[in-house]
């Protein structure tokens, strides 16, 4: 693979994966008349829970659902100038045009609420980083239908921008995600991904570690690690596994359709993935989303991201997977959020992760 890194017309870095170490050299410029950057995310802290809330007004004008000539991810040609200078490509990625969180933003905090003098909410610069990857330069396809090699390429940038961004000041984590299908609000059809680094632990990789924390302290042991290895010996809702991944509907899923694969030993983050673990995961994984597609007889919305560990907190205690999620409950029935779920984070399941995992076994 060859990584070529260049800059967009607005400063943007912007990075190619060619799978073909003898491609022809990335040289195409960028020469679109954009207007400079400067977006101004914050991040304020609800009182009540503790917990980050990401505000990101700017967002607003981003691109909506485009015709498909108009595409911004697709390469450019004549007259059509996109995002991507090149006339093809394999794997890109570069900073979001319209990021939650940047880099280069003002430090000083203002007040939001105060009493008696005291702050009760300050808004502070959400300082983090923000990327797009776009899998293929094919508009019409999907992840699933990526070959092999793809998706290993795929893997291989996810690592590198890990990498990358947890070198950056104030990204405390990085999460690597596809939204796909507007059901899950996607408004760009390109397959493509984003990648999030974040000014803080988030809140859902908060309360993971909280429960793996004491657990490897009092068993010596990871609880993933007890998990896996009991839902291997069940075999129950094991849907696929090999030599260095397997592939799971978790015990107690919340979500209509929801898989974890997890590597079968402790690595943190993607970096940390050899090349044997990367190479089985690309085929174990279009394998899911194979069978994922064929579950209801039609392209299935979902939302996949990498639970990785902290940059520099607790990284002992993690332990990298990736988890997809379904909101289609039968081929036209969503899952909604609706009072318990939203109201009180309490969870209803539509169906069992037994007959979940029934299911799509039997479809492979």
């Amino acid at each position: 693979m060859r990584r070529t890194s260049a800059r967009m017309a607005d400063g943007r870095e912007i990075i190619y994966f060619d799978e073909d170490d003898t491609a022809p050299t990335r040289t195409a410029v960028d020469l679109r008349d954009l207007p400079p950057r400067d977006p101004r995310p914050e991040m304020r802290c609800d009182p009540f829970t503790g917990e980050w809330v990401g505000i990101a007004a700017h967002r607003q004008s981003r691109t909506y659902k485009p015709p498909a000539d108009a595409c911004p991810l697709c390469p450019s040609r004549p007259g059509r100038p996109s995002e991507i200078p090149e006339s093809d490509y394999d794997v890109v990625v570069f900073e979001n045009r319209f990021p939650s969180f940047a880099q280069d933003l003002p430090t000083t905090p203002s007040v939001v609420l105060e009493r008696d003098g005291e702050p009760l909410v300050t808004s502070f610069p959400a300082a983090g980083h923000c990327e797009v990857v776009c899998f293929t330069s094919d508009h019409t396809t999907s992840f699933g239908q990526l070959p092999v090699r793809r998706v290993r390429t795929v893997v291989d940038a996810w690592a590198d921008r890990t990498a990358a961004l947890s070198e950056m000041p104030g990204v405390e984590q990085v999460y690597c995600f596809e939204n796909r299908g507007e059901e899950i609000g996607v408004t760009l059809h390109h397959p493509h991904g984003q990648i999030y680094g974040y000014p803080f632990v988030t809140p859902r990789t908060a309360r993971h570690l909280e429960t793996a924390a004491p657990y490897l302290i009092e068993n010596g042991r990871h609880l993933v690690g007890d998990i896996l290895a009991a839902e291997r010996a069940a075999q129950t809702r094991v849907i696929r596994s090999g030599e260095h991944w397997t592939a799971f509907v978790p015990p107690a899923a919340r979500w209509p359709v929801e898989v974890q694969l997890v590597p079968h030993r402790p690595v943190p983050d993607l970096p940390a993935l050899s090349n044997d673990e990367r190479d089985e995961f690309a085929e174990i994984y279009l394998d899911v989303l194979g069978r994922l597609d064929r579950l209801y007889d039609r392209p299935l919305p979902y939302i996949a991201g990498w639970h990785q560990a902290p940059v520099r907190t607790d990284r002992e205690f993690a332990w990298l997977r990736m988890e997809l999620f379904s909101v289609l409950r039968g081929p036209d029935r969503l899952k909604y959020l609706a009072g318990s779920e939203s109201g009180m984070g309490v969870w209803i399941g539509d169906a069992t992760p037994e007959q979940t995992a029934e299911r799509l076994r039997a479809l492979g």
